[in-house]
Parts: structure tokens; sequence; C-alpha cells
């Protein structure tokens, strides 16, 4: 049941009569207070802490995923102003939702009914972005094997039957959605891939996530121009495309391309650095539109749902993690991240935040956690020109993973070799955040279930 303060919040932001935060984009110490204020709105509304309640979940009318990103964003909170007092209640939520059994794989026996690949990843996720920023490592396993093991099992899904290859949106067959492949899931296992190729410096990684970009290329989930639609319909074998965008859709992928350029060399690097570059300009130009971040599939026509809240402030994330491991991407990013955080900042109150922070009135979506999650991304994420670059396995200390190894089914990743491979030795490019502002130069969740008109695509609602 949505608690009290939920209600609240819905309710005083239906008239969006908001005495915002007075955020100086300019100043740490401005930035730091104002994203404390959000992160203890954004944290106002779990309760999975309290007696009798369940750690990890939000109350309704949340989904399993969007918790996932709740914990996600305070990772990056954490990491970007060093305020840890949430770090307890971010750990026991990973840790007790990462399954139901000793494989750690994220994927509980009380999310079955809405659990799909998308939703398993953003979990992963979350846990390999504990790891890269070195988050006090949990009791009887490390961040890195709950991410690896969700790899593990995904790469095992990879189907071939239908579409070339793929994942599709939902991992049992008795849920809505499994006969669609969609963007979202195969960038979730892009990105996941790539991310462990950084920290673990293993091919097999990297060649994984060579392979499902070049697929999700091939089918047209991105096109010529580098726009990222939403996903296609495999009893159709994906030859009738849904042109639906969604931000957190392309920047999965950006941030993936970030990762594999950090980490390639020569020609390969050069190959990604072009993809990086086309992903970056394109879905920059088409989500921030006069410079403001705007879901621009719902947001201006007020239809936006619980869903589709949470998906701009995840597309910053992933923005942030672009500028960390390819800081030359800084100036352009930052230009955007500035006009949407100090336009966030004043959408937000004690009591809430509203998604409309260009002006423009809406009536539907207004509260609740995915504004204050997504306000919350661009005003921490002002302080990224002073972030670490995410650690290795070789760079990280008590929360990385000490054997270097990973188990599980056909996917798992032991040492190998493969043409667009890591640098030779096997380790990262180097690379220093240093100051981003001077550096060089579907759908997720079982929101609900539509029908587009012609095919049988699945959306994200």
């Amino acid at each position: 049941m949505v608690r009290a303060n939920t209600l609240a919040a819905l309710a005083a932001f239906s008239s969006l009569s908001v005495h915002g935060f007075d955020l100086d984009v300019k100043s740490d110490d401005s930035i730091k207070s104002t994203a404390s204020s959000i992160a203890s709105v954004l944290v106002g509304y779990y309760n999975g802490n309290e007696t009798g309640e369940t750690p990890g979940l939000l109350p309704e009318p949340y989904y399993w995923w969007n918790a996932g990103a709740m914990w996600d964003t305070l990772i990056q909170y954490w990491q970007l102003t060093g305020d840890d007092q949430y770090n307890g209640i971010v750990s026991q939520a990973l840790q007790f939702q990462s399954g139901s059994d000793d494989r750690g794989d994220f994927m509980p026996l009380n999310q079955t009914k809405t659990l799909g690949n998308d939703d398993q990843a953003t979990w992963a996720l979350a846990a390999m972005s504990a790891a890269e920023q070195d988050f006090p490592t949990p009791e009887n396993t490390t961040w890195f094997a709950l991410a690896d093991a969700v790899f593990n099992e995904q790469v095992v899904r990879w189907d071939t039957a239908s579409c070339g290859g793929g994942l599709r949106w939902q991992i049992f067959t008795f849920n809505a959605g499994y006969n669609y492949k969609n963007s979202i899931s195969n960038g979730d296992l892009f990105q996941l891939a790539a991310r462990l190729a950084r920290y673990t410096g293993n091919t097999t990684y990297f060649d994984w996530a060579a392979k499902v970009y070049d697929w999700t290329t091939s089918i047209g989930f991105i096109d010529d121009e580098y726009n990222v639609f939403d996903g296609a319909d495999t009893t159709q074998n994906c030859s009738a495309v849904s042109k639906l965008q969604f931000s957190y859709v392309a920047g999965t992928y950006i941030n993936g391309a970030a990762y594999m350029y950090n980490i390639s060399s020569g020609d390969d690097q050069e190959t990604w650095k072009t993809e990086l570059d086309g992903l970056l300009k394109k879905n920059l130009d088409v989500f921030f539109p006069d410079g403001i971040a705007t879901e621009v599939s719902c947001e201006e026509r007020g239809t936006c749902n619980t869903d589709n809240l949470s998906m701009k402030g995840i597309f910053a994330q992933n923005l942030l993690d672009t500028i960390k491991v390819a800081p030359y991407t800084g100036d352009k990013i930052l230009k955007v991240l500035s006009s949407s955080a100090g336009a966030a900042a004043s959408a937000c109150s004690s009591t809430g935040c509203s998604l409309a922070w260009n002006g423009t009135e809406t009536e539907s979506g207004d509260g609740g956690v995915g504004p204050a999650l997504s306000a919350l991304s661009y005003v921490q994420g002002l302080l990224v020109g002073k972030a670490a670059a995410p650690v290795t396995e070789a760079t990280g200390g008590a929360g990385s993973n000490s054997s270097g190894t990973s188990s599980g089914g056909s996917g798992t990743s032991t040492n190998s070799t493969g043409s667009g491979s890591p640098t030779s030795s096997g380790t990262p490019a180097p690379t220093t955040t240093g100051n981003a502002a001077v550096a060089l130069g579907s759908t997720m969740g079982m929101g609900g279930v539509a029908a587009i008109m012609g095919s049988a695509a699945w959306l994200l609602l």
C-alpha cells in the first residue's frame, strides 16, 4: 500500500505549485545540500527496513525494478557526495533481493510474475556500481559475483531461434511480453558485459558486449542515425520495429559504448568512439529539447506512468558514467546536465518533486519516487568532475572480488582471447576523470502492456 507521504507528494504536485530548492550549480556546498534534501525525499518513500516489511522493495505502485534503480542512484549519491547515511539500507536491499537461493542471481521467487531480463539486469547494474565504486563489501559474497551471476544466466538465454539472436523481454513463457525482443533488455546486457570487461580485463565479456551491440544495430533497434528504438515482435521475426524512444534505453547504449571505448585501443577504440559520439549527439538532441531533460515519449502530453518517471534520471546516471570513462565527452554532457539540474531543483521541495522541469504543466505522473530519483541524479551529477574513475579488480579495495574468476552456465567467464579485445595487458586503458568541465575537448518492468497499432509490440506502461 502507498504510504501517506507518497499520496501527499502526489497531491502536492498535481497543480505544480512548488517553491523549489535554490540551487547554485557552481557551488559544491549548494549542490551537496540540495542533493541531500532530495535524497531525503527519495528515501522517504521506502519502508522496507521497517518491522514487517520486505527489505529492498518499494511499496505500491512501484515495481521491483524501480527499487533496483533507486539503490543504484543512492550508490552514486554516496560516491559523489561522500554522504554514507543510506549505505546500510542500500547494502541490505541488494543482498536481500539477490535471490532466494545461493546463486545470488537477482531472481527472487516472489518476483516471478513480473521479472523480465531488463528487471534482473537493473539490479545487476546496481551491484556493478557497488563493485566499481568500492562500496562496502557485503557479507558472504562480492558485488562482482552478484553482477556476474546475472551475466552468466542472460548469455545462456541468448535466442537465435527468432530474429537471429537477442534476448527476449521476458524470461518466463507465461509472462506477457515473452514474444518481444526489446532494446532495453539487450542494452542492459551490453552495458553489463562492457563494465565487467573493464572491471576484470577478461575478453569474454568484451566479446559478448560487441556481439550484443552488433545484433542490436543489425536488427534495426539502433538505426543509421543512432536513434534507439524500443523493440520488435518475435512472431514477425522482428521485421517491424517499434519506433518508440525512451531516454534510459539510449543511455544504456551510450554507457556501454563509453566503456568499450575505454578498454579498447587502436582501430577498435576509434570504432567505439564513432559509435559513442553518434549515440551521444543524436540522443542529447532528442532528450534535451531546449537544454532540459525531457522524457519525450510522454512528458509533454502528461501521459507518463510510474515506470516512465524514473527514465531520465537513469539516463543521467548513464551519462555520468560516460564522463568517468570517456572524459572527452564531459563538456557536451555537462552543458545539458547543468541546465537540467537547476530546473530539476526548482521542481522539488521537502514534500516531493515534479517531473516537469521545462515549464510545461502536466496533470498526470507528478510526485513520487521517479521524479525524486530523476532530480537527484541530475543535481548530484554536477559533482562528477571531482569523482574518481570506477575501480577495477586490480585497483579496488575491500569491496573487490579477490579471485578474479566467475562461475555459472555456458557463459562462464574464463580467460579468452579474440579480436577487438581490451588492451594487450588485459587491463583497461587508464582513465582519470579529473575536472570533467574542462576534460578533453520497453522498456523496463511489467508496469503494463499495450499493443501498438499494426504490430504486437509491447510497451512499458
